[in-house]
């Protein structure tokens, strides 16, 4: 996406929460006329500003609808209109349903678009990229990379189990740094923590959910429940060809802008250099750690 147009939709999404932000407001911040950044955003996304914004506000109120965090009444400020009763016209001829109904309605938040431009919970948006042409389901690296690391995480933890807890928590690589952004990682149990941890973190960012909450279920079960969902949210992605679909992750302290594929393409690159840490470290240790490192070698126990 030209950075120009990605700096217009950055400016529109902005102001969602500027009352004052009218299309010629908009028009006055992005140094244009009105009608020229209308024909600028027409012409790339299908809608002018002011619609473009008036949407995303009613995503952004359905979504805190279903969710639970405000009433229609609480939603109707926020998205711009100044009465319940107005709020509850717009939303009913955009959604067919009032939003008193919209939470238990199975009703998707995400609009009907011509841009594929949506709010993303629980402060961003998607903005499409361009498509590719995807590779056979099943058979593609996307689906080799992401099942082959998942198998191993799940095969890492099971050899964890099997040692005594005091031995996992041994500070065995005192100082060791497994990857430059989270710091020290001296122990067994510490690693797999980290390794589990950023899966369920990046798979929240990814669709738009809270950060999650660590703790209380052990790690194989923790995993049994991102995994699914990770491996199925690349496999939307690699089917809609959507690699340079871009977010803005609000996870972030500050909030950032990634693509799809390039969180896919970090998650398994880095959690492959801490997985064959935790591997090495685990052997150490004692564990009988399967020899599935190589996804050659998993591949080949899958078909035997």
């Amino acid at each position: 996406m030209p950075d120009r147009l990605r700096d217009l939709l950055d400016l529109v999404v902005g102001t969602l929460d500027d009352p004052a932000a009218d299309g010629r407001e908009l028009a006055r911040r992005a140094a244009f006329s009105r009608d020229h950044l209308d024909r600028l955003l027409s012409a790339a996304t299908g809608e002018t500003p002011v619609t473009l914004r008036r949407r995303l506000l009613l995503e952004r109120a359905a979504w805190s609808l279903r969710a639970g965090e405000a009433t229609p009444t609480d939603a109707a400020a926020p998205a711009g209109y100044a009465s319940l009763p107005a709020f509850s016209r717009a939303f009913s001829r955009a959604y067919g349903v009032s939003p008193a109904s919209f939470a238990t309605s199975g009703r998707p938040v995400e609009l009907s678009a011509p841009n594929g431009i949506h709010f993303l919970a629980p402060a961003g948006f998607v903005v499409p990229g361009r498509r590719s042409v995807p590779s056979p389901a099943g058979s593609d690296l996307t689906e080799r990379l992401v099942r082959h690391h998942l198998d191993r995480v799940r095969e890492l933890l099971a050899a964890a189990a099997a040692l005594p807890a005091d031995a996992l928590a041994q500070p065995l690589r005192p100082g060791f740094v497994v990857v430059w952004f989270e710091g020290e990682e001296p122990s067994a149990a510490l690693m797999a923590e980290r390794l589990v941890g950023t899966l369920e973190v990046w798979t929240a960012a990814l669709l738009g959910e809270p950060a999650p909450e660590h703790g209380g279920d052990d790690l194989a079960a923790r995993l049994d429940r991102v995994a699914p969902r990770f491996a199925a949210f690349a496999r939307r992605v690699r089917d809609a060809g959507g690699w340079d679909d871009a977010f803005v992750d609000a996870l972030c302290e500050p909030p950032q802008a990634f693509t799809h594929g390039g969180v896919l393409a970090h998650v398994v690159t880095y959690g492959a250099i801490r997985r064959e840490a935790l591997a090495s470290v685990l052997a150490e240790l004692g564990a009988a750690v399967p020899d599935t490192a190589d996804p050659i070698l998993w591949e080949a126990g899958r078909r035997g």
